[in-house]
């Protein structure tokens, strides 16, 4: 344990030590072959444009090479990858999309991912909405807030383990360690397998996402309903307004724009949802999702590399389209900078 505690932090001070003797160096390199301290004026001023169109680059170009090498070329490859067969040996045409589009499992996992997006980005972004409303008029708002923040440190395998607690069935006879089931069972009702229950389960594991995500969602808006300024809130209390009114008339539509990034980088995250969903059921009860069917045909029974190329590209085509949304969002809410 020491010993990788040692590796990694010496890991870290050689890639921040490395990193700036690559800027130092560049930066050296550029002012020799186009020098700025002594000659002709307008060689001086023609080097310091071309400092300032190259520099961005050189300083860019590592973090560009990583891109190209560890995004751009994986794109391609499975692109490419998706028109072979299960080896990658021999091409197959459109015979793994054909597949994908007359797949029951593939068709019911897209319906599955579908019900997460419909459900856990909405409610995340609700209920973060409301506690950050609520949070900012208590004196305890503050605790309370870290409480709520607190599951965003826990694991995604973390977080299901402890959720598999809570839904634990020890059989009709047995003595419930779940807490769910204790509670139905102290109420006289019957004990239920909740994740093993048809549609109703795929709920019992956005639970898991919602509890997770709820924090992020209330930190973020939290600080867009701090910057309203207080003369708006002030003039609608004069004019009348009651605290309904206020919250979805007021104070909604001047943090619209933040409350749209929210949901869109949640929207995201549900779309590559992995680790709840395998560490619940391994996709059985028909709770499989777009993620876990790729990794089951890519790693499991042999492997497929043709057909979990198909799906990877699909999470990728339902991904990219918000991300870009989410940039531009983000690049007005800077003013365009």
């Amino acid at each position: 344990m020491a010993s990788q505690i040692v590796s990694a932090f010496g890991a870290v001070i050689a890639g921040v030590f490395a990193c700036a003797l690559y800027y130092w160096l560049s930066d050296k390199l550029l002012q020799i072959v186009l020098p700025v301290r002594s000659g002709d004026v307008q060689r001086i001023s023609a080097n310091l444009k071309t400092h300032a169109a190259i520099r961005p680059w050189l300083f860019l170009g590592p973090a560009l090479l990583l891109m190209i090498v560890y995004l751009v070329y994986p794109v391609i490859a499975t692109f490419i990858l998706s028109f072979y067969d299960r080896s990658g040996g021999n091409f197959v045409g459109l015979a793994n999309y054909w597949w994908a589009a007359t797949d029951a499992q593939f068709r019911q996992s897209i319906f599955n991912n579908i019900l997460w997006l419909a459900v856990v980005p909405a409610a995340c972004t609700f209920f973060g909405l409301v506690i950050a409303v609520l949070t900012d008029r208590i004196w305890w708002g503050n605790i309370a807030k870290s409480l709520i923040f607190m599951p965003m440190a826990i694991s995604f395998v973390g977080a299901s383990v402890i959720w598999k607690f809570i839904y634990e069935y020890r059989g009709a006879d047995g003595t419930q360690i779940g807490l769910l089931n204790a509670i139905v069972q102290f109420f006289g009702g019957d004990p239920q397998v909740w994740i093993a229950m048809p549609i109703w389960n795929n709920f019992f594991l956005m639970v898991i996402l919602i509890w997770i995500q709820t924090g992020f969602a209330m930190v973020i808006l939290s600080a867009a309903l701090r910057g309203i300024p207080e003369e708006t809130i002030e003039a609608a209390v004069i004019d009348g307004a009651n605290g309904w009114q206020i919250f979805w008339k007021i104070m909604v539509p001047q943090i619209w724009g933040t409350i749209a990034v929210v949901w869109t980088t949640i929207t995201i995250l549900v779309l590559k949802v992995f680790d709840i969903v395998l560490t619940m059921t391994n996709g059985q009860w028909n709770t499989m999702v777009l993620a876990n069917l790729m990794f089951d045909w890519m790693f499991r029974g042999g492997g497929d590399s043709g057909r979990s190329a198909v799906i990877a590209l699909v999470i990728m085509a339902a991904v990219t389209p918000i991300m870009i949304w989410n940039i531009r969002q983000a690049s007005e809410d800077r003013g365009g900078h």
